[in-house]
């Protein structure tokens, strides 16, 4: 087989209009025009021996020659400016989005990224609406990582993508102070049956509340609209028996009428995790996760416990991974001072 030589610049044009399926906007994102861009994906084809895009009435779309590259050249190019930026010395800040913001996922990562030990690591955070949004940005090579609830996308849209889970956060039940369960000093989470489940979105975005609802026979009202915390809060203190679920370290306001009771027995965990492409160089990454290791390890995040905790299945197998030895008891009160549901 001949030895092929790949430009780069060839494989950029292939990578931005596989990402656009349009020519024109791929040649203005690349600052050319539309004849130079055909021109280098013609060379690309011809060096490779295959088409990589098919043309017609319908649009563009990649041909299975074309899906086959994707992959290995969105690494290419990743590689390519690594190369560069280890001869020029550079260290550019990671590119981290971040989601399920009402669960306020900067607090891990300030813990992370303001401790002296992370000194090294240098990080541009910005939002994003969703999972699905973060992995589609990761695969562009918009961003080098993502932070916030991973669950499997059950299409294989996330195939090319890797997880490591950064921390398990105890979940807590939050309710208006005058629910007739706010007063216990803890709660069963199957004492919650006879509640109903306040869904700050839509169901389908959530995959931990409906794992936690079907797990233990809670009832949902249909998620609105996510208008922000405020709304979320509001309609908790408007629903009768209504409650949500929150990670037990974010903050209620003040005045807010509500409070926040534990769940246990067993507790329910919140997993965060960290996204990545799979096979991408990225030292700046894996400096990265090498700090939410390190932090993790002292702030004992990754306290896992079958038979005392809860985690939905697909957390349960990395949770079981990365679970450090045991140490006594933590979280919450003792299961005798639950009473009756």
């Amino acid at each position: 087989m001949t030895d092929v030589d790949l430009d780069l610049a060839q494989v950029r044009a292939f990578v931005q209009t596989a990402d656009h399926l349009h020519f024109g906007r791929a040649a203005q994102h690349l600052a050319l025009t539309q004849q130079a861009l055909s021109k280098r994906i013609a060379r690309l084809e011809e060096s490779l021996g295959a088409l990589l895009f098919e043309r017609g009435p319908a649009g563009v779309a990649l041909t299975p020659a074309g899906l086959r590259l994707l992959g290995p050249a969105r690494a290419l190019l990743a590689a390519g400016e690594a190369a560069v930026a280890a001869v020029r010395r550079e260290e550019r800040p990671v590119r981290l989005d971040v989601w399920g913001h009402l669960f306020a996922p900067l607090r891990t990562l300030r813990e992370v990224l303001d401790d002296p030990a992370s000194a090294a690591v240098h990080a541009e955070v910005g939002p994003a609406r969703d999972l699905p949004a973060v992995a589609a940005a990761l695969l562009r090579g918009d961003s080098d990582a993502g932070f916030g609830r991973y669950h499997p996308f059950g299409d294989g849209r996330d195939e090319a993508l890797a997880h490591r889970l950064v921390r398990l956060e105890p979940v807590d039940a939050v309710m208006a102070a005058d629910h007739p369960l706010a007063d216990r000093p803890a709660l069963r989470p199957d004492q919650l049956a006879q509640c109903r489940l306040v869904l700050p979105a839509a169901a389908e975005r959530l995959d931990f509340a409906r794992r936690f609802a079907e797990e233990f026979a809670v009832p949902v009202l249909p998620g609105e609209a996510n208008l922000g915390f405020d709304h979320l809060l509001a309609r908790i203190r408007s629903t009768p028996g209504g409650f949500t679920l929150f990670p037990a370290e974010v903050p209620l306001p003040d005045g807010s009428g509500l409070v926040a009771v534990p769940l246990v027995d067993p507790t329910p965990l919140y997993a965060w995790s960290l996204l990545r492409p799979s096979g991408r160089p990225a030292p700046a990454v894996d400096a990265l996760l090498r700090a939410c290791a390190e932090a993790g390890r002292r702030r004992r995040w990754l306290e896992y416990r079958p038979e005392r905790d809860w985690l939905p299945e697909a957390d349960q197998e990395q949770a079981r991974a990365l679970r450090p030895p045991q140490r006594p008891e933590r979280r919450g009160p003792a299961a005798e001072a639950l009473g009756p549901a």
